[in-house]
């Protein structure tokens, strides 16, 4: 990897200001690099020696640093966009909980949701702001991609086990008289061949598409509020994009089929 794209942005406007007033020029000498950026100047001299080795004259070096100065300095930092996520003991108090994530994911959405989870356990109180937020945003489009079991040696027919879920996640999961969102399963989950069942195993909550939280937690009280649990809430438009455009695709192929 070339050595100029790891350098932090006050590394780079140093090294492009020490090569516009001439404090730093060819042929690059290490020794003269970490006095500028202390450390390993041997690779970032060499990134500018391979700049130079291209035919660019020093002018050309310093616009080349100029501009990947200015690229780092336009991006985000890490801590601004992503946040380590946690349920479990904590005694540092450096992370959020879980529990209070989703729900202040849930209450702030105002386009869409989308919701994917393998266990589900009396998710009643977990999933009631996403409820109410339905039904204070009529146009909220909420869908969840949920795992349906079939446990070993069970013989049940598939619309049975369908039906099944369809009357727990109502009566266990869901608040009463609240508008219900779209569901869907993988049907593989419930294949009576324990050779091609598969199950939905993601964890993850996108909203709008533009917040994407990515989790070890299930929807169940302890993953949200007792287990030692990890996760990452990542604000990038782009991230929450392709989570969508993954079960966008999965859809589209027909994987995945609608319950509710």
């Amino acid at each position: 990897m070339n050595a100029l794209i790891t350098l932090s942005a006050s590394d780079l406007a140093a090294l492009r200001d020490a090569l516009r007033t001439g404090r730093l020029a060819a042929p690059y000498l290490p020794t003269l690099v970490e006095r500028i950026i202390p450390g390993d100047g041997g690779e970032v001299a060499a990134a500018l020696q391979a700049i130079a080795g291209t035919g660019a004259n020093h002018q050309g070096v310093v616009a080349a640093v100029d501009l990947l100065a200015q690229a780092r300095a336009g991006l985000p930092a890490a801590d601004d966009t992503l946040d380590l996520v946690t349920t479990g003991p904590d005694a540092s108090g450096t992370t959020r909980d879980t529990l209070v994530v989703v729900q202040e994911l849930f209450r702030n959405a105002a386009q869409s949701v989308l919701v994917a989870g393998y266990e589900l356990y009396q998710a009643e109180p977990l999933f009631r702001a996403l409820a109410d937020r339905m039904a204070a945003e009529p146009g909220l489009h909420v869908r969840m991609f949920l795992n349906i079991k079939r446990a070993a040696g069970d013989t049940t027919t598939d619309r049975e086990l369908i039906a099944g879920f369809c009357h727990r996640f109502r009566i266990k999961h869901w608040p009463t008289g609240r508008p219900l969102p779209e569901v869907y399963f993988d049907p593989r989950s419930i294949s009576i061949d324990p050779r091609c069942r598969a199950v939905l195993h993601a964890k993850c909550v996108v909203i709008d598409q533009q917040e994407a939280f990515v989790s070890s937690a299930n929807f169940t009280e302890a993953a949200q509020e007792r287990n030692i649990e990890v996760g990452l809430l990542a604000r990038q438009n782009r991230i929450a994009e392709r989570l969508v455009g993954f079960f966008e695709s999965m859809l589209a192929m027909g994987h995945l089929k609608r319950v509710l």
